[in-house]
C-alpha cells in the first residue's frame, strides 16, 4: 500500500491506497484486480494479501533505532533552560524528553516509554499536579530535592529510585542552593497510542509543612524494611507503596552478588555480571503496571552476552565506563550518558570501568523497560545469541 498527499486523499475521499504489483504470491495484474482494489479504496478496505509483509513479520520490526545521548550535553541544555524557562504552571515542568530520532520528532524514546531530564533550580517548586502515566524519578547526581507525593515528602539522593504510580499528586522543591537534575521515566507514549490518558492540575503550592525535608519519608519508614511486610498495610493498589528505593540498599545487594561468585557460590545472571529488580514489597511485583526498573552491575574486564527482548528499554549509566552495543551500534559511554535499545535489537556491554571513574569499580547501569505490559499479554520472549 502506498499513501498520497493529504490533499490528494481528501479529494478522492479515501486515505487508502492500493497498488497492484507483480510479484510472488500476489495476483495477476489485471484491469479486473485495479477494479476491485479502487473499490476497497472507495470502502475504506485493505486486503491482507498486500501488507502481510509488514502487518505480520517474521520477528519484531521496531520503529525506534539504537541511539544515545551524552548526559554532559543534556545537562548543560538543561541548565540554559533553567536560566530562562519559568518551572510554573503552562509549561509545569523543566522536563525536556528524548526523542528517538525514527519516531517523527515526538518526544518517545521508543513507542512505549518516555524519558527525560528535568530540572530543578534553586529554591524552585514544580506545582502539584496528577496524571494517569506512571512515574520514576532516578537520581544520576546531586541531592536535596524533594519530591511530595501524597503530602509525603520524599528525599531525593543520588543513587535513589522513585517510582509513582499513575493519580498520586505529586510535586517537587528544591531546599538548596544549587541546581539539581534527574531523569524522569513514564509511560506516556503507551498510554497515548491507547487514548487512555487523564491529567489534572493540583494546587500552585505545597503546605508549609510539606516542605519539611526528612531524612525518611513516611512511606520508607512503613515499607523499607527488607522482607518485612507491614500487617497494617491496606489492600494492594497499583504501584508500589515504597516511594524511595535507595542507593545504599541497591549498592550492597550487587556488591553481594559479586563477592559470592568470588567465592564459588553463584549469584550473578553470568560471570561478572550482577543484577537485581526493583520489587514492590507488598507483593513482590514489578514496582509499576507499566514499567520494570532493574540495575546491573559489571565488573571490570566482563562482558554480558548479546541479548534480544521483545519491548524496549532505556539506559542510563550511573558509574564507570565501558562499551555498550545495540544491534549494529557501538558506543563508548561514561556517567549519566543514556541509550536505547529497541525491540528485539541485540544488547551487550562490556566494562572498562576502573577506581578512576566509579566508586564500585565496575559499570554500573540502571535500566528501565516495558516489560510488565509484554508479560501481561503473553508477548514476552528472549533470546540469548551466541
Amino acid at each position: 500500500m502506498t499513501h498520497s498527499s493529504l490533499a490528494h486523499d481528501i479529494a478522492s475521499g479515501s486515505p487508502v491506497r492500493l497498488q497492484a504489483v507483480a510479484a510472488e504470491g500476489q495476483p495477476e495484474v489485471t484491469p479486473a484486480l485495479e477494479e476491485l482494489y479502487r473499490g476497497f479504496e472507495n470502502e475504506l478496505l485493505v486486503p491482507l494479501w498486500t501488507e502481510i509483509g509488514d502487518l505480520m513479520p517474521a520477528h519484531p520490526r521496531s520503529r525506534a533505532v539504537p541511539h544515545m545521548w551524552r548526559w554532559q550535553r543534556l545537562r548543560e541544555l538543561a541548565a540554559q533552560a533553567g536560566d530562562i524557562v519559568p518551572v510554573g504552571r503552562g509549561g509545569e515542568r523543566r522536563a525536556i524528553a528524548l526523542a528517538n530520532p525514527s519516531l517523527g520528532g515526538r518526544p518517545f524514546a521508543t513507542p512505549t516509554l518516555w524519558a527525560a531530564i528535568q530540572y530543578l533550580m534553586p529554591g524552585e517548586d514544580a506545582p502539584e499536579h496528577r496524571h494517569t502515566q506512571h512515574a520514576f524519578r532516578f537520581v544520576v547526581e546531586g541531592s536535596g530535592v524533594w519530591t511530595v507525593v501524597g503530602g509525603d515528602p520524599v528525599p531525593m539522593n543520588r543513587g535513589d529510585f522513585l517510582p509513582q504510580a499513575g493519580w498520586n499528586w505529586h510535586a517537587h522543591h528544591n531546599a538548596t542552593s544549587e541546581p539539581m537534575a534527574w531523569i524522569d521515566g513514564l509511560d506516556i507514549p503507551l498510554q497515548y497510542v491507547t487514548e487512555a490518558q487523564f491529567f489534572e492540575f493540583g494546587r500552585d503550592e505545597i503546605s508549609d509543612a510539606e516542605r519539611i525535608t526528612p531524612e525518611r519519608s513516611r512511606s520508607e519508614r512503613l515499607w523499607g524494611h527488607p522482607g518485612l511486610r507491614p500487617l497494617s498495610a491496606a489492600p494492594a493498589t497499583p504501584g508500589s507503596p515504597l516511594l524511595s528505593y535507595k542507593w545504599e540498599y541497591t549498592d550492597a545487594a550487587l556488591r553481594d552478588q559479586l563477592l559470592l561468585e568470588k567465592e564459588g557460590y553463584g549469584g550473578t545472571v553470568e560471570p561478572g555480571h550482577a543484577a537485581v529488580r526493583y520489587a514492590n514489597p507488598h507483593d513482590g511485583s514489578d514496582v509499576l503496571p507499566t514499567i520494570r526498573a532493574e540495575f546491573h552491575r559489571v565488573a571490570r574486564g566482563a562482558e554480558t552476552a548479546p541479548v534480544r527482548e521483545t519491548g524496549s528499554s532505556v539506559y542510563q549509566v550511573f558509574d564507570g565506563s565501558g562499551v555498550v552495543t545495540v544491534g549494529e551500534k557501538s558506543w563508548t559511554v561514561s556517567r549519566g550518558d543514556l541509550f536505547v535499545v529497541p525491540s528485539w535489537e541485540p544488547f551487550s556491554a562490556g566494562s572498562e570501568a576502573g577506581g578512576t571513574d566509579s566508586d564500585s569499580g565496575a559499570l554500573d547501569l540502571f535500566r528501565f523497560s516495558d516489560a510488565p505490559v509484554f508479560e501481561a499479554l503473553q508477548l514476552n520472549r528472549t533470546q540469548k545469541d551466541a
